[in-house]
């Protein structure tokens, strides 16, 4: 499981592959001293073994959203949860997992990815009494 948090972290932190318009080159929102990071990838860039140590689907049509939670720069314990909305207005929520492992804690959900288009993510985080919400759109491609 160290590679797997090695491998969400960097995802979480980089700029993926999927993302063909001009994205923040950092993906993270600050709310006080709690920051999410977040990014977007398809499924088939996992290796297999790690994709089955999460308990995720490979697929080129399954896509990965992996949310990082930091409050005072130290990961967090959080509720999350959010939804995916493609261009018809049609919603699928995302069903996050926690992750924990090595003294890191991420989220992680999946979503159908059928064809190429631009999807709008919509994240939830609870971090004890607060919430705070964020919005993205990342252009989406299956994969080879």
């Amino acid at each position: 499981m160290g590679r797997l948090a090695l491998f969400l972290l960097t995802a979480c932190l980089s700029v993926t592959a999927m993302a063909a318009d001009e994205i923040k080159s950092e993906r993270k929102e600050v709310f006080g001293d709690v920051t999410v990071h977040y990014n977007t990838f398809n499924s088939t860039y996992l290796q297999p073994d790690i994709a089955k140590a999460a308990e995720l689907t490979r697929s080129k049509n399954q896509g990965v959203i992996n949310v990082a939670v930091l409050k005072a720069d130290k990961p967090a314990i959080a509720q999350v949860s959010g939804s995916v909305k493609d261009l018809t207005s049609k919603v699928v929520p995302l069903k996050f997992k926690q992750i924990t492992e090595q003294g890191a804690i991420y989220y992680i959900a999946q979503y159908p990815v059928e064809q190429q288009e631009t999807r709008t993510f919509t994240i939830n985080v609870q971090t004890g009494s607060d919430t705070n919400s964020f919005s993205f759109n990342q252009e989406l491609f299956p994969g080879e």
